[in-house]
């Protein structure tokens, strides 16, 4: 018994996540939990010791970088805090955001991909015992999620499955593939095999085992798994199109979809800016910790070649900044804590490049119709974020819905060239866009309706 808890010790030391307690893991001391003998996993320490609030902190946002990596016991442990399940985290209570961390969890393959197997003395394989604990992990989360779902309304779960996509969609391939999966009949509710116990289980009739609120979250279509699949073939990775023209060939109806879906997938975007800053009750405001690739880092290095008055501008409609100031470096100390509270980021003294960027965001996502414009214009050069001409366009409609000229003139140069699919080429209705942002009083408009006039001033048909 003493060697069984000395090994559970030096699992707790060795890996980086919190409350391990010998007495939690059950096949230690030769009682049953559970269901059907599967056992709870143990959970070690978190690296730091920090008490009051600032150690809750700390621990929510270590928990949200590791989940956001798409690490499965960080996803079970940020859920298990947002439902508050320990009273000590009452101020976190968010049953949305539980929600999202326990879809996560679910459509995980860590959580369900055998990982070990034990020899059985008689003959045979056996589950290793960290499959059993993992399969009872997910039986609590299915039984939990279900039932966090049973007491939502449409507008509270359209919430979960957007933050489920969007944090999905920061994971590259991996992540459109598990979407693709979350919307294909042929997995479990979860994205899993469908042969799954878990998935089964949640598939049944009756309250013992079914899960019809977890079933309907993420209505099947053919159409999002496709779409899914090709998103995550157009980021380059190789066995992404394999899967893709897997997907093709797994139903006869399927193929048919591809230049329908294709057209759909120019114009995808994510359904956040950047993930919602909400604060549950006197809670951590949620973070977006995803973690930006090559091409990311890059196009924010770039933001410096953006003039800095477009900063200081969102930050005046935020109502953050006070004072005149022409460089990152005279930005004042109240305004970037004041900026950070709003986007849920950690601290720090100085005003840094995404602190710059979130600014420009921010004020987009609230209504500001310049900082929208310069948004688009940086999505269309790639500075500040990565080149994506579907947002791009996104944010020149908001900007022109507010009667931007200069949003509806960029628009007319998308009808004008089709670019890239996200806008049909339809030169008619580019000319309709130049004339009205002529009208407008845009003058690079202006020139080139001339131009245009000029030309056919003198066609014979003129």
């Amino acid at each position: 018994m003493r060697s069984w808890t000395a090994l559970a010790a030096g699992l707790c030391a060795a890996v980086s996540l919190s409350g391990c307690d010998v007495r939690d893991w059950p096949w230690l001391n030769g009682r049953k939990a559970g269901i059907d003998g599967n056992y709870a996993c143990p959970r070690p320490p978190a690296p730091f010791q920090t008490q009051g609030f600032n150690g809750q902190e700390r621990e929510v946002r270590y928990y949200r970088h590791l989940a956001f990596a798409n690490d499965f016991f960080a996803q079970l442990e940020l859920a298990s805090r947002y439902a508050a399940t320990d009273t000590s985290d009452k101020n976190l209570e968010d049953h949305i955001e539980s929600s999202v961390w326990l879809v996560m969890a679910l459509a995980n393959q860590q959580g369900y991909a055998p990982m070990s197997r034990a020899m059985d003395p008689r003959g045979g394989v056996l589950a290793s015992r960290y499959d059993k604990c993992r399969a009872f992990e997910r039986e609590r989360a299915y039984r939990m999620l279900d039932n966090e779902l049973s007491m939502m309304d449409s507008g509270e779960r359209d919430k979960v499955r957007d933050r489920v996509i969007y944090i999905q969609s920061t994971l590259g391939a991996e992540g459109f593939r598990t979407l693709g999966r979350l919307y294909d009949d042929q997995y479990g509710p979860m994205g899993e095999p469908a042969d799954n116990p878990q998935a089964i289980r949640a598939m049944m009739r009756g309250q013992r085992y079914g899960a019809s609120n977890v079933r309907t979250l993420f209505e099947r279509s053919d159409v999002d798994a496709y779409l899914y699949n090709y998103k995550a073939s157009e980021t380059g990775d190789v066995g992404a199109y394999v899967l893709l023209k897997d997907f093709e060939k797994s139903a006869p109806s399927r193929a048919r979809y591809a230049s329908f879906v294709e057209t759909k997938a120019r114009r995808w975007v994510s359904p956040y800016e950047f993930y919602p800053p909400e604060a549950p009750g006197g809670g951590v405001p949620h973070s977006d910790e995803s973690r930006p690739d090559d091409g990311a880092s890059y196009a924010l290095s770039r933001l410096r070649e953006l003039p800095f008055i477009h900063v200081v501008r969102a930050l005046d409609y935020l109502n953050l900044l006070h004072e005149a100031c022409l460089s990152p470096d005279e930005v004042p100390k109240q305004t970037i804590a004041g900026l950070r509270n709003m986007t849920g980021r950690p601290g720090g003294e100085r005003f840094t490049d995404t602190d710059a960027l979130r600014a420009i965001q921010m004020a987009a996502v609230n209504g500001d119709s310049r900082s929208q414009l310069v948004l688009a214009v940086m999505y269309s050069e790639g500075v500040g974020v990565e080149v994506d001409y579907a947002r791009a366009f996104y944010w020149y409609q908001q900007a022109e819905r507010q009667g931007s000229p200069e949003a509806r003139y960029a628009m007319s140069t998308y009808f004008d060239l089709g670019l890239k699919g996200v806008a049909d080429q339809d030169k008619a209705e580019a000319v309709v866009m130049q004339l009205d942002a002529a009208l407008a009083g845009f003058k690079p408009s202006a020139g080139r309706l001339q131009a245009v006039l000029a030309q056919v001033s003198r066609t014979p048909e003129s």
